[in-house]
């Protein structure tokens, strides 16, 4: 076969086999490289490996609290960790497995190993892998992202896990100390303090989880403190001596040892040493510069995901990557970011989309807010004995048009794309009257908080 190929992509994550998927359909000529394992981060290192993890742990809470819903347990009930671990592994092998046979069903060919652009000249673009020469006459890069490591003294990862590493402990450590307090760090404290594991967040901020609405946040903490998880805000690390971490607080230094140490303050976009620079591709702060269509200043190279720095989230990679193509076969599309939902699979559930109150403030937009407890869902109440949460509706003051629905408790991440669809489509609060939601579910949380207007 020509090594010469419509289409290149760097990257094998959510979004580059999406891509290769998609252009794969429409008769497109396809290669894709990924030096390490198809399904990138989110399928290997993150969302499919944490939330098995995170389903594991919520059994384990259903089967306490079974007498609560008249269900008698009889002996002890106890976490098998190694068991967990391999059910996890099994898990990520078999999407794999699906990933691969997607990208036959597509005819791309998969090249593992890194790829490093050399030239362009025309439209023709060379690429380099494994001592091999590939063309193509457009290029999509989806290189991700990883662990962020701030130059805190101490600090290698010789003495510390990231998202990678801790995803491959083979005991249960008995304390845990995470640094940062965002959605990663979050999601495994909670799995952790569920196993067992006397778990200690450290955040440099005010609140955890930046980004997410502050009552939200607020609410997650409250209860993940009863639990017995420790919170260190307002804390700067200054130092680390091996597994011993030194940070400021208030004025004082303190410190804190743990069996492990979790570093969760962030990740950066995978731009060095891939060759970008030779074709002239343009970047920001944060990474690489696109466009409405997800193209860069070079106008047959693409980008999508996390290597442009501007939502670090698979669905948004993969939304991004059928913008990319589409534009590339012609077809009018373009990347819109008012609706794309942010989920965070603790237990509770958080998930949000479109503006928080604060963030409405900002920019200076005038909104209203309305606030439903979840137990007015009848569902909710049914299947949540003893728990709490609530959804949090945010409209224009004027138009009444829906600019953020942000919902804690229950089974969040499944009805969120609903809330999507209402701000994708601009609907206003008498638009939603409108809207038929099945009884008793959940989601009538949703219609219910909106009809407080």
């Amino acid at each position: 076969m020509s090594n010469k190929f419509d289409i290149a992509i760097l990257g094998g994550g959510p979004a580059g086999y999406v891509a290769a998927e998609r252009a794969g359909a429409k008769g497109m000529r396809v290669i894709l490289f990924d030096k390490r394992a198809l399904g990138g981060v989110c399928l290997n290192e993150g969302c499919i490996p944490t939330k098995t993890l995170l389903n594991s742990a919520k059994v384990l809470e259903n089967a306490k609290e079974a007498s609560k819903y008249g269900i008698q347990l009889e002996g002890s009930i106890m976490a098998d960790f190694g068991k967990i671990m391999k059910r996890k592994d099994k898990v990520v092998r078999k999407l794999v497995a699906g990933v691969k046979a997607k990208m036959k069903h597509a005819k791309a060919e998969v090249v593992m190993a890194e790829a490093v652009v050399k030239e362009k000249r025309g439209d023709v673009i060379t690429l380099v892998a494994d001592g091999n020469e590939y063309q193509a006459t457009r290029l999509l890069v989806c290189s991700g992202s990883e662990a962020a490591v701030p130059p805190i003294p101490g600090l290698d990862l010789s003495n510390v896990l990231t998202n990678r590493e801790i995803l491959q402990l083979k005991t249960l450590p008995k304390s845990l100390v995470i640094i940062g307090g965002g959605v990663i760090g979050s999601e495994f404290a909670d799995f952790f303090n569920a196993m067992g594991t006397k778990v200690t967040v450290i955040e440099m901020l005010p609140e955890i989880l930046t980004g997410v609405d502050e009552d939200i946040a607020a609410f997650v903490r409250k209860e993940f403190t009863q639990r017995g998880i420790d919170y260190h805000l307002n804390a700067k690390v200054t130092e680390l001596k091996g597994k011993e971490v030194f940070f400021e607080k208030d004025g004082e230094l303190q410190s804190i040892t743990g069996d492990e140490v979790l570093l969760s303050v962030g990740r950066r976009p995978n731009v060095a040493g891939i060759g970008l620079e030779n074709i002239g591709v343009e970047f920001t702060p944060k990474g690489i510069k696109i466009d409405e269509n997800c193209r860069t200043n070079i106008p047959n190279v693409y980008a999508a995901g996390d290597v442009t720095g501007f939502s670090l989230l698979a669905h948004t990679a993969s939304r991004e990557a059928e913008v990319a193509v589409n534009h590339m076969l012609g077809r009018k599309d373009v990347m819109r970011y008012q609706a794309i939902p942010g989920v965070v699979y603790t237990h509770p559930e958080i998930a949000g989309v479109g503006l928080t109150e604060s963030a409405a403030k900002a920019k200076g937009i005038e909104v209203e807010t309305r606030q439903l407890p979840m137990a007015y869902a009848g569902r909710f109440l049914a299947e949540n004995e003893g728990k709490d949460g609530f959804c949090k509706v945010i409209v224009g003051k004027k138009y009444k048009e829906i600019l953020g629905i942000h919902m804690v408790g229950g089974a969040c991440s499944e009805m969120i794309w609903g809330a999507c669809a209402l701000i994708e489509a601009q609907f206003r609060v008498q638009d939603v009257e409108e809207v038929v939601f099945p009884h008793p579910t959940v989601s009538e949380i949703i219609k219910e908080t909106i009809f407080q207007f």
